[in-house]
């Protein structure tokens, strides 16, 4: 078998089309890789001295988009991980101080403040189903949240049961009765169950920004929050 033949039969696909069938093809379909993007990036074609072959720059081009999208995936996960760094630090520091905290008042202070300053909410208030004796509410933070009252229960119930962060546009019925006259300059929120069965009632956060809670966004920190200050909570609402 002479070179010229070997190299025909090494031209032969697995399907059994020969290289002219393919060219052919190609001609007749010439916009065959703006259907099959991906296959430039897998081609090897060599590039002539002097010229330029659209392949090659289209090839170029392909490869420099996906190079673009990974840089900014990459971005985007240092931004993550830089901003997940950051919450853990606080959630650490609040821990500490809720653990220094002395008194029912103490813990809602720390709260409060932590919320304020360390994690950034507009608006924050705890709403609890029932307040330790002889405690007052007098900051505006700190509510009832009565489940007796047929308005409260319908509004809250279900939250309360699911037992899991809720994060996006709260009901209108809710962000007023969590925030009273403070409503209207919450467009989004989150509502934060407390308690180990969501016994003791909501710690909510809520922004002018629309869009600053989504459903879609995590709550591993919220979920984490919310068992750090019950926890705190139980020495002085009970198990």
């Amino acid at each position: 078998m002479s070179m010229h033949e070997r190299g025909g039969e090494a031209a032969r696909t697995e399907a059994g089309l020969d290289e002219r069938t393919v060219a052919d093809y190609l001609r007749r379909h010439p916009d065959f890789f703006e259907r099959h993007i991906g296959l430039l990036a897998l081609l090897k074609v060599p590039h002539p001295c002097g010229g330029a072959v659209s392949l090659i720059e289209r090839q170029v081009s392909v490869l420099r988009e996906q190079n673009r999208h990974l840089s900014r995936k990459l971005t985007e996960l240092v931004s993550t991980a830089r901003d997940n760094e950051r919450l853990s630090a606080e959630m650490h520091r609040l821990a500490l101080a809720l653990m220094e905290a002395e008194g029912f008042g103490a813990v809602t202070a720390r709260v409060r403040e932590a919320l304020a300053e360390s994690f950034g909410a507009e608006q924050a208030v705890m709403r609890l189903v029932r307040l330790p004796g002889g405690s007052a509410v007098e900051d505006g933070f700190v509510g009832l949240l009565d489940m007796d009252e047929p308005e409260t229960a319908k509004a809250f119930e279900a939250f309360l049961r699911g037992r899991r962060p809720v994060c996006g546009r709260l009901k209108a019925e809710q962000v007023a009765l969590l925030f009273g006259e403070r409503a209207e300059a919450v467009a989004s929120g989150a509502m934060i169950y407390l308690g180990e069965h969501s016994h003791y009632g909501v710690l909510a956060i809520g922004s002018r920004d629309r869009h600053r809670f989504h459903p879609g966004m995590g709550t591993v920190f919220l979920t984490q929050l919310g068992a750090l200050v019950s926890r705190a909570l139980r020495p002085h609402l009970g198990p």
